[in-house]
């Protein structure tokens, strides 16, 4: 029989993705399974933005597009870029892909040569590593503690520079933590990295507009533009406006690293949706109150989830910054067994029972290379997380 490649060996199925499967797969066969699995906002795509896709359909906008972007989609990028981050990058500075997850594997491969190190802050969404892998690189975790608000240290990071490093890849809000950098913070990775001059970085800010508590969102070309031609800003439509389905990601960054990128992309893809970037356009352009407004929905879901799995026994929860996740430590549950008789040796042993016994599907923080924690995405609607998180009150004190 014919044989598959040597670089899957080592690529895993996303966690995330997997459970979401497993839930949905229970619910077609008739359990009441809750789904806190998925980092998808459960708010519609806005009304003028599928009105604008509509409209360019109707106008015969269904050609082929230009591989990097059409000029349009690029100066509204351009515009965002100014308006929310005082960045000024010019059209042939920004590639338009398909979703961040397209940006980050074109980079990725433009730029990694094999044994190319990618320092990565953990936990984190396990696709980077196995994006730096897919390309040939190593992925080298730097640990990020609760008892440092699971933020990047800066002395942690520059002990993982080597001369073989070639991406620092960022994401603060971060996926699975909620964690966000203040500007302060954020000053001190760039310090390092100014040390650093032979690797790259990325800052994925897909929940940029996801913040709270007078928490003030900052991406690190900005705050210290000395680093400016180092860095690939990461962004999409995705969470901000509840685009998931469309796939539309887009970066800025130095002209010679977008070219090598719409290069590979080039080879891949070639150009994103034609309507799916005239409603892009309506996003950036048109009417941004609903950011301020569904981010108040997602901070009083927030505070609900902290305070109910704070209550359960066994489970400590650090209250986030911004994003749609919380990340619970379940050390206290560990060593204890289910009601259902099921052994509770590890985070991978709790989410399982708890989808088996409670219905309630999270996500293991060995997935993100941190256990014993569990990812819960609250973005769902409120009824459905009060249930859920009363669920995982349950089981925690039903354990023994």
């Amino acid at each position: 029989m014919p044989e598959f490649a040597d670089r899957l060996a080592n690529v895993e199925v996303s966690a995330s993705a997997a459970m979401t499967a497993l839930a949905r797969d229970m619910r077609a066969s008739g359990i009441a399974v809750i789904s806190l699995s998925q980092g998808e906002p459960d708010f519609q795509t806005p009304d003028h933005v599928v009105e604008a896709a509509h409209a360019a359909a109707r106008a015969g906008d269904t050609k082929y597009p230009p591989t990097e972007g059409t000029r349009a989609l690029k100066e509204a990028v351009a515009r965002k870029f100014r308006r929310d981050n005082g960045l000024d990058y010019a059209p042939d500075e920004i590639l338009i892909a398909n979703g961040g997850k397209q940006i980050i594997f074109d980079a990725l491969m433009a730029t990694l040569n094999p044994g190319d190190e990618v320092v990565i802050p953990r936990p984190s969404w396990i696709s980077y590593a196995d994006m730096a892998k897919f390309a040939g690189g190593v992925p080298v975790g730097v640990p990020c503690p609760q008892n440092n608000g699971f933020k990047l240290r800066a002395e942690d990071l520059d002990a993982a520079i080597t001369p073989r490093t070639r991406w620092l890849i960022l994401n603060f809000p971060n996926n699975p933590t909620g964690a966000a950098c203040s500007r302060a913070e954020m000053q001190a990775i760039a310090e390092v990295m100014l040390k650093h001059p032979h690797v790259w970085i990325l800052t994925d800010d897909m929940y940029e507009h996801l913040i709270y508590d007078d928490f003030a969102f900052c991406t690190i070309a900005e705050v210290d533009p000395r680093l400016r031609d180092r860095v690939l800003t990461v962004n999409g439509a995705s969470k901000a406006y509840a685009m998931t389905g469309w796939r539309i990601g887009y970066c800025g960054g130095p002209k010679r690293l977008i070219k090598a990128m719409a290069n590979v992309q080039g080879q891949s893809t070639s150009g994103v949706s034609t309507v799916g970037q005239a409603a892009t356009i309506a996003a950036l352009d048109g009417p941004q109150d609903l950011l301020a407004e569904r981010a108040a929905v997602y901070r009083n879901r927030r505070d609900l989830v902290v305070e109910m799995l704070s209550g359960a026994p066994g489970l400590t929860c650090h209250k986030p910054e911004g994003a749609f996740y919380v990340f619970p430590n379940a050390a206290g549950c560990l060593g204890k067994t289910s009601k259902g008789g099921r052994k509770i040796g590890t985070d991978i042993d709790f989410v399982t029972a708890l989808l088996t016994e409670k219905q309630v599907a999270v996500v293991q923080g060995a997935a993100y290379g941190m256990s014993p924690y569990f990812r819960v995405s609250y973005a769902t609607d409120t009824e459905s997380l009060k249930e859920a998180c009363g669920r995982i009150q349950e089981f925690c004190r039903e354990l023994a």
